[in-house]
């Protein structure tokens, strides 16, 4: 059982550790975990903060601060963290990510029953790094689902769960998050298509995903 942390908050740690408490309220506001479900973590220097384990988000104060060392060893707060703290971790240590959103969207989970690969039915697929694949099924919590999670992610930035959930980072909260609502977008966007009897959805080829890939890099405002 991981000791509770004992040194005291940094100031960026609480002004991120308040933007992931906002972001974990907005998955369940969305519609895209029930109740305890799903978690979201940021990573502040070698500092993990994450959601604690089994606290409904809308009870989460400033005190309640939970946040780990890339080593898994807690060092603030006294709450559990969240039970999918390995495969938040594994992420962490295998890219570049500064955030991980994880859900159990309908849409997208319902894929992942259906699917080893969600196909590219619309160009912001690309966003994600191209086709998203489908992690195969492992128990919650464990480090097989963390090492399905890791393989599913190569070369990507968001992935499907099998008979679970998302899981998808980013460079901030917010990017995560809009990957994550994208991901289920488009899972809804397939299971939408491919219900109509007699018919099958066009896709889009590498070609088409690789062009798109470009012209986002160029996207958005700058500076």
């Amino acid at each position: 059982m991981t000791e509770p942390g004992e040194r005291r908050v940094r100031d960026e740690e609480a002004r991120a550790w308040a933007a992931l408490v906002a972001t974990a309220r907005r998955t369940v506001s969305d519609g895209l975990v029930v109740g305890t479900s799903g978690n979201v973590s940021v990573r502040v220097g070698d500092t993990v903060l994450v959601t604690p384990s089994g606290v409904p988000y809308d009870r989460l104060t400033p005190d309640d601060v939970t946040g780990v060392g890339l080593d898994g060893r807690q060092v603030l707060g006294s709450l559990v963290p969240t039970s999918e703290l390995p495969m938040h971790l594994a992420v962490y240590r295998a890219t570049d990510a500064r955030a991980v959103v994880h859900t159990h969207a309908v849409h997208a989970t319902a894929v992942s029953t259906l699917l080893h690969e969600l196909p590219p039915i619309h160009y912001m697929a690309a966003a994600l790094g191209g086709p998203v694949r489908v992690a195969p099924y492992a128990p919650y919590g464990t480090e097989e689902l963390a090492r399905n999670v890791l393989s599913a992610l190569h070369g990507r930035s968001g992935c499907l769960l099998q008979n679970h959930g998302t899981l998808t980072h980013g460079a901030t909260l917010d990017q995560a998050y809009d990957r994550t609502a994208q991901l289920e977008w488009m899972c809804r966007l397939w299971l939408t298509a491919s219900s109509v009897p007699g018919r099958s959805p066009s896709l889009l080829s590498e070609r088409q995903l690789a062009e798109v890939g470009e012209r986002l890099r160029g996207y958005g405002q700058k500076g």
